[in-house]
């Protein structure tokens, strides 16, 4: 039996679950259109916890996801997660972000592309068969018209995340379908981190960074016009 905390903050969508092996027996989350993770993350923990009336001692595992996303999200996840597993002396299991949001739909045909908002017309993006398996490298993307035209004229796509909305506004392609409402959850992490438990695939602890894909880039803040 195996006891596994999820901590997803790539977006928008603060989530916290406690996993039993793989299956999901209390979760938190919080998507308010802000990004409240700092306030939040840490009391999500101990609700979760005192909910499932599981001790940290009783924890496995810690899993975090990877990115991309948020850079200041991904801080803020990662550094918990760390912080947890040096004080209790628990491994790190990494998830990529796209791969959970990936796996919260599911199909019998087509290509999933799981995509996150980034600047202006660019996301976040990978693409993946009616079986989870990635068939395309994760990507940051300006999308235009012509975008996944390759998969498009063959199958069904299915374009889900906060970057789908993107696309809907320039891909009419008849093959394109577009779900809404759906951000990574540590809720689609409880299978996925408990099959890399099984295969002892955990992080460097000390080392392990978020994948952020594109460097930050701060966004200066406007000067204030004198008051006189």
């Amino acid at each position: 039996m195996a006891f596994i905390l999820n901590i997803e903050t790539a977006t928008k969508n603060c989530s916290v679950s406690l996993a039993k092996d793989g299956e999901v027996i209390a979760i938190k989350e919080l998507n308010n259109g802000n990004y409240s993770h700092a306030e939040v993350l840490h009391p999500f923990i101990v609700e979760i916890l005192k909910e499932a009336n599981v001790s940290t001692e009783e924890i496995e595992a810690v899993a975090v996801s990877k990115g991309p996303g948020s850079y200041t999200g991904l801080r803020i996840g990662v550094s918990a997660a760390k912080g947890l597993c040096f004080a209790f002396n628990k491994p790190l299991i990494s998830i990529e972000t796209l791969a959970a949001l990936a796996h919260s739909i599911s199909i019998d045909k087509g290509i999933i592309v799981s995509m996150l908002d980034a600047r202006r017309m660019e996301v976040y993006s990978a693409v993946y068969d009616n079986n989870y398996k990635q068939i395309r490298e994760i990507k940051a993307e300006v999308i235009d018209e012509n975008s996944f035209s390759e998969y498009l004229e063959n199958t069904k796509v299915y374009f889900l995340g906060d970057g789908a909305q993107k696309c809907k506004e320039v891909i009419k392609h008849k093959n394109a379908i577009f779900i809404d409402a759906k951000f990574p959850s540590s809720k689609e992490m409880a299978s996925l981190s408990f099959n890399k438990y099984k295969k002892n695939d955990i992080e460097d602890v000390a080392y392990f960074e978020p994948f952020y894909l594109k460097d930050f880039v701060a966004i200066p803040e406007k000067k204030k016009k004198p008051i006189f």
